[in-house]
């Protein structure tokens, strides 16, 4: 390592100071000093017109022109080095040709120049690994700035000025070099490339942490989607099975009824026919007896003992006056009035089937995967927000209804009864069913708020009528101490910042019911997900006592 160190350094001692490389045919001007005869010459013929010629590092003049010639050890000694530089260097690298997206090295010759590699923004060219070399090795070269050859440095560059754009104008939001920095845009809000490559780097991060998110984002909606998709083959197959075991009751049922039709008809049948041979024995010995007496009386009629015949016929006529029995007729039997009453029930089945079939058919063809992204921030919320009144008919008769009912207070005045009025417990639903996207928000104060959903079907008399206590109700109870979750009357603890401002989000196609704490941002609080069967009413629910002050619940208008 010190030996090419010690190279390194002879090699920069022996530079020809224009070209920066080992000199090449090196000439001694009469001050002492060496260079390559081309780059001398060059300079020389530059200064033709003054007639004095100076030498490029101490600036001593002569005249007239001095008269070159070679410095043969100094040759001999640059000869030494360059074969030494040669045995040093190691292999050099396997490098491509530029290809038609690739940035050519500018110092390759032929028709095929090698793919460059780095670009000097000092002496705006791009270099191929091997002519790179000079910027590694020389003294001078090592302080050029160098960049990734990306793009060619051509769009680097002024087209009107060539000259590398190294000044960024945040008024036309453009790069521009320092020449039209000065003229065209003078007076604008300038910054240096690398101020404002610092700034796009800040915002380059902040875009990359959104993307991030949206990734993760993407990434869960994704997972949920194909959760979705697993519950929706799940429950389907659910739905398919429940449906063939119901609708096999339901034909085993009618099955079951038509068996029992027909066997009652048949037993009718077999009733009647007993009787009906019982009248007929009755009727053929009535006809018999008949016609015994027929046939005496024809036999009378031809008797000439005239006392005989007047003792016989009397006897005669007494039996045939008073029967012995009658089985009288049967009455004419018909099953149409069956026949009517099994009518009624197809009839009436078939205004059920036709009833019910449109919530069926709609609720088994609905399936909605388009994965519209889920409110985050309170203005997310409030887009879904929409008008809710409290129900007149529904509140607790001691619970005073005021602000165009959407403000519930205690009151000692009762309200008059209705059949859709609790009448056990402090609450009021909405009269607004909701079957969409929905959002709002309550206010309360008292001893606990119980902010709910409802189908319009719940209880209203019984224990079970209270928010959470039964399968038709989804209630967030709040507290001074903290929250808690009721449905079917089972109880789940919520955590969570207490708040005099409840937010209830519901997503009534995708089953997602959620609490928030109302902020900036908000702060969940409980999520339910579940299927919905019917139309959901928001609910609000109090409990306090008759002392408490101030004791009041209402829905924020949200809405214009």
């Amino acid at each position: 390592m010190a030996g090419k160190q010690q190279h390194e350094l002879e090699e920069q001692t022996f530079c020809c100071s224009v070209c920066l490389d080992l000199p090449k045919e090196p000439v001694t001007l009469p001050c002492g000093h060496s260079y390559c005869r081309l780059c001398i010459e060059g300079c020389w013929d530059q200064e033709e017109e003054r007639g004095e010629y100076s030498c490029p590092q101490c600036r001593e003049t002569f005249s007239p022109r001095p008269l070159l010639r070679r410095n043969n050890m100094l040759a001999e000694l640059v000869e030494n080095l360059r074969r030494t530089s040669t045995q040093q260097a190691s292999p050099p690298a396997a490098v491509d040709c530029a290809g038609p997206a690739d940035v050519p090295c500018d110092f390759c010759c032929g028709t095929k120049p090698n793919k460059a590699t780095m670009s000097c923004l000092t002496c705006l060219a791009s270099y191929c690994p091997a002519h790179l070399e000079p910027h590694h090795s020389v003294a001078v070269l090592k302080k050029h700035q160098l960049v990734s050859a990306t793009v060619p440095l051509q769009d680097k560059m002024c087209m009107k000025h060539s000259k590398l754009m190294e000044v960024y104008c945040q008024t036309d939001k453009q790069l521009v070099c320092s020449v039209c920095a000065v003229d065209e845009h003078q007076g604008h809000i300038t910054n240096s490339v690398s101020a404002q490559t610092a700034k796009t780097q800040k915002r380059l991060v902040s875009r990359q942490k959104k993307v991030r998110r949206t990734v993760q984002q993407r990434e869960k909606e994704l997972k949920e989607l194909n959760q979705a998709e697993e519950n929706l083959k799940s429950s389907a197959q659910t739905a398919l099975e429940d449906c063939d075991e119901i609708f096999t009751e339901l034909i085993s049922s009618m099955q079951r009824r038509r068996r029992e039709v027909k066997q009652l008809i048949t037993n009718q049948v077999k009733t009647a026919s007993a009787r009906a041979e019982e009248l007929q024995l009755q009727l053929e010995e009535q006809i018999t007896e008949l016609r015994r007496r027929e046939a005496e009386l024809e036999q009378l009629s031809h008797a000439d003992n005239h006392i005989h015949l007047i003792q016989i016929f009397q006897a005669l006529s007494t039996s045939c006056d008073s029967p012995d029995f009658t089985p009288g007729a049967a009455p004419l039997r018909s099953f149409r009035d069956v026949t009517d009453c099994v009518s009624e029930l197809r009839d009436e089945l078939e205004t059920v089937l036709r009833d019910a079939w449109p919530r069926i058919s709609a609720t088994a063809s609905y399936v909605d995967f388009s994965l519209l992204p889920a409110p985050e921030s309170r203005e997310d919320f409030l887009r879904y927000c929409c008008p809710l009144t409290l129900d007149v008919t529904s509140n607790y008769p001691y619970l005073h209804l005021i602000g165009d009912n959407l403000r519930m207070r205690p009151s000692t005045s009762p309200y008059a009864a209705h059949p859709d009025r609790f009448t056990k417990f402090p609450q009021v639903l909405c009269s607004e069913g909701l079957s969409e996207r929905c959002y709002w928000e309550v206010d309360w104060h008292a001893r606990t708020l119980s902010a709910a959903v409802a189908y319009k079907d719940m209880e209203r008399k019984s224990d079970e009528s209270k928010f959470g206590n039964n399968d038709k109700s989804w209630s967030l109870e709040c507290t001074a101490n903290g929250y808690s979750f009721r449905h079917n009357n089972v109880e789940t603890t919520v955590p969570g910042p207490r708040s005099n401002r409840i937010g209830v989000y519901l997503d009534y196609k995708a089953g997602t019911l959620c609490f928030y704490h109302v902020s900036d941002p908000m702060v969940l609080l409980h999520k339910v997900q579940t299927t919905f069967t019917q139309p959901l009413y928001p609910g609000l629910g109090l409990n306090y006592e008759w002392y408490d002050v101030g004791v009041f619940a209402q829905l924020v208008k949200l809405w214009q």
